[in-house]
């Protein structure tokens, strides 16, 4: 393992101790469109759509076909039977509240070009099916009164328009889109155009979330990037459509530093190459979010039983937030409308953890001790939180590393002081009246 700040105590330790702090009280962005994204954490990514009714994933089941699987003119047919009566979107918000979920993200189209929205320029939408209604402006509606930032996924690719692919054939032949057809900019227009109803018809957008798999390039990034920015300009735009925008999108997974301007995070690729395993200087920072599932698949599927426990959602988030980052979690509502009880549960135990906890994630930064054996830091102005996961058998939890002088240590769950020494540059603390929390103990060390 490489050497960390917290094993080798020294003056640069103390330099970036320092940067960080400055970082965390407001000057790791000069943009406040950032600044807001970074401070909310954790939010709620949801993968709805007909799909929910065959209990298979958002359109991969078309795209890479497994033997024994729903069909392609089946997953088609899905719409005609969507009729999700119980949708309350009051209810969805609610529950992210519970959860400390500070901001939403819905899927408005996925790559099978199914709209969720009542768009003009297509018939394969949800306002055609039994239900009838446009989720999206339901959602948007309870959002807007409950002050909840709601964003927007948005699939370049889709399967279903001409202009993407020639659609005589199956999709799995030429999923990938062809943008040498001489149809492909009429479908560019097309993406516009859906673009701009969402960004005109819906409220205030707080992020647009492209997923442009693979060649993102034939999207021509640069010109809606500037069509956001015209309708928009406060619109957050993340890095899957040829562009890096404002954020990285790592996907079920943490990067393994925190990421830095101009270093490649890919959506899903290993390559961490150019992440800082130290904190890195404020202005070199780069904005990120992972988004994850609660179980294996994004969509609702009812034989998919793999759920990750409280304890490792509280963690993750943990991870992320130590890292810089945001941790945009999903769920996938079932076929009726509603949250699934499992994930319910264990959402509403992260937001119970938060409610003891949430200091030390919202509106802080990573922490100046990356890689602690026992846990994780965080930071915001002259506060470190320590998250502990591994508490200690003997009676004292030994932090080395920080050479500037600690004023105080609080229990953050009940606000209770915390006896501690500090010597050569490790301070002591004391553990022995401290019941530990399960998912992660989080102590709030404040410094002259």
């Amino acid at each position: 393992m490489t050497p960390t700040l917290c094993q080798r105590p020294s003056r640069t330790a103390v330099v970036i101790v320092a940067a960080v702090l400055l970082l965390a009280a407001g000057g790791q962005q000069a943009d406040p469109r950032l600044t807001t994204f970074n401070d909310l954490k954790f939010g709620m990514f949801i993968h709805w759509g007909p799909y929910s009714l065959a209990s298979v994933e958002a359109s991969w089941p078309i795209m890479q076909p497994a033997p024994g699987g729903i069909t392609e003119a089946e997953y088609r047919a899905l719409p005609q039977r969507f009729n999700p009566v119980q949708f309350d979107p009051k209810a969805w918000i609610r529950l992210a509240r519970d959860a400390g979920q500070r901001y939403i993200v819905i899927t408005s189209k996925h790559h099978d070009g199914f709209c969720m929205f009542d768009s003009a320029y297509t018939d394969y939408k949800v306002t055609r099916t039994p239900y009838g209604k446009d989720v999206v402006a339901m959602l948007a509606d309870a959002a807007r009164e409950a002050q909840m930032p709601l964003g927007f996924y948005y699939s370049p690719p889709d399967l279903n328009h001409p202009g993407y692919r020639d659609t005589s054939k199956p999709s799995s032949t030429n999923w990938r889109g062809e943008p040498t057809r001489p149809e492909w900019p009429l479908y560019l227009d097309y993406m516009e155009l859906q673009v701009r109803e969402l960004l005109t018809r819906y409220g205030d957008v707080f992020v647009l979330w492209f997923d442009g798999l693979d060649r993102q390039g034939k999207y021509d990034g640069t010109r809606f990037l500037r069509t956001i920015r015209d309708l928009q300009p406060r619109t957050l735009v993340n890095n899957r459509i040829g562009l890096t925008a404002d954020f990285v999108t790592p996907e079920q997974r943490l990067p393994k530093g925190i990421p830095i301007r101009g270093a490649h995070v890919g959506m899903t690729s290993p390559d961490d190459a150019g992440l800082s395993m130290a904190p890195p200087r404020p202005e070199d920072f780069q904005p990120w979010e992972t988004c994850m599932t609660i179980t294996g698949t994004w969509a609702y599927n009812a034989n998919d039983r793999r759920f990750k426990s409280a304890t490792d959602l509280v963690r993750t988030l943990v991870e992320v937030a130590a890292r810089g980052g945001n941790f945009l979690l999903n769920v996938g509502p079932t076929p009726e409308g509603t949250i699934q009880p499992e994930f319910e549960e264990r959402l509403r135990a992260v937001g119970a953890w938060l409610k003891d906890n949430g200091d030390g994630i919202y509106g802080t930064t990573y922490g100046p001790l990356q890689n602690l054996p026992f846990g994780r830091t965080t930071a915001r102005g002259k506060t470190l939180y320590l998250h502990v996961f591994d508490w200690p058998k003997a009676s004292t939890l030994d932090v080395p590393g920080l050479r500037s002088k600690v004023a105080r240590v609080t229990l953050l769950a009940g606000r209770r002081p915390v006896a501690f020494t500090q010597r050569d540059g490790t301070l002591t603390i004391q553990t022995a009246a401290i019941t530990p929390n399960p998912h992660a103990t989080v102590l709030a060390i404040e410094l002259r």
